[in-house]
């Protein structure tokens, strides 16, 4: 099946003109084909100039080459898309996870009991679940040609799962709508299903917004690119102990660094920054997230 977004006319007028159409989107940098991106034919031009990429590297030293996959083409294909083509902005907090943790250890023997896990990505996923209910504009897609903000009525939430195939983002439906027993369990077999290629196409498109969580890795931030038609991706690292000072008195804590990239176009820092602050109170009093 096409990775690439046409409508049946544009799919037949690219027969008529004998253009490539999968070909023509990644020599444009996207995964949308418009009727006047056929205009050039298949002569259209890349989106920039990479002649000066083509270099003879073994003119250096020993090389070997490694083709990309053709999942690894598209993903890379959209990837610069969405970074050529988004205003990006990236909004840094962190969130308190002592009642978390304690919540974690409280129920670690009931929930084994049930075959269940209960992560921290767990608890993120439900968090986020509320704070898109609590801020509507995050939960939200711009159209294609900027015009229209596409307001959306359902919780979808996309799991970034790194394969030995590539990023692959499956996503947990209505998850507004589950406990955390249930996200756990539906995050267990996603990523899964995942590492061994057997999550559906129907499993992987529409989500509100998407978690990629390097926490597993390490780290102590960074900067995820959005993946449109979403408006924000959430970025998650390891917790570390942070001392915070109690008047006098130092306290550890375990703090989990968050990383919020948005669409600037649709949501302005002020925003972002009210988001993610509720957010991390979700985290740091997950009674807030049960209600």
């Amino acid at each position: 099946m096409s990775d690439v977004i046409a409508s049946p006319s544009v799919r037949a007028l690219a027969r008529e003109k004998g253009v490539d159409i999968e070909q023509l989107a990644a020599n444009l940098g996207r995964q949308t084909i418009a009727r006047e991106d056929l205009e050039g034919g298949a002569s259209a031009a890349p989106a920039g100039d990479t002649s000066y990429w083509e270099v003879d590297h073994s003119a250096y030293g020993p090389i070997t080459q490694e083709p990309m996959s053709r999942f690894g083409q598209i993903a890379a294909a959209n990837l610069a898309a969405a970074n050529a083509l988004i205003p990006q902005v990236t909004h840094h907090d962190r969130a308190d996870m002592t009642a978390i943790e304690a919540l974690r250890r409280d129920l670690k023997a009931e929930t084994q009991a049930q075959g269940v896990k209960l992560t921290a990505l767990t608890f993120h996923v439900k968090a986020l679940a509320r704070a898109l209910r609590e801020f509507p504009r995050f939960n939200a897609s711009l159209s294609a040609d900027g015009k229209t903000l596409i307001l959306k009525d359902y919780v979808h939430i996309g799991i970034a799962v790194d394969t030995a195939h590539g990023l692959m983002v499956p996503v947990i439906r209505d998850a507004d709508q589950k406990g955390l027993l249930q996200i756990g369990a539906e995050i267990r077999d996603l990523a899964s299903r995942a590492q061994n290629r057997k999550i559906g196409p129907d499993e992987m498109g529409g989500a509100s917004m998407s978690i990629s969580n390097l926490g597993g890795i390490g780290g102590i931030g960074f900067t995820p690119i959005v993946n449109p038609p979403e408006l924000a991706i959430l970025g998650i690292t390891r917790t570390e102990t942070v001392t915070v000072w109690d008047g006098d008195t130092p306290r550890p804590v375990p703090m989990v660094p968050l990383d919020l990239s948005y669409d600037h176009r649709v949501i302005n820092g002020a925003d972002a920054a009210r988001f993610l602050s509720y957010f991390a109170g979700l985290l740091s009093d997950p009674r807030r997230m049960m209600v």
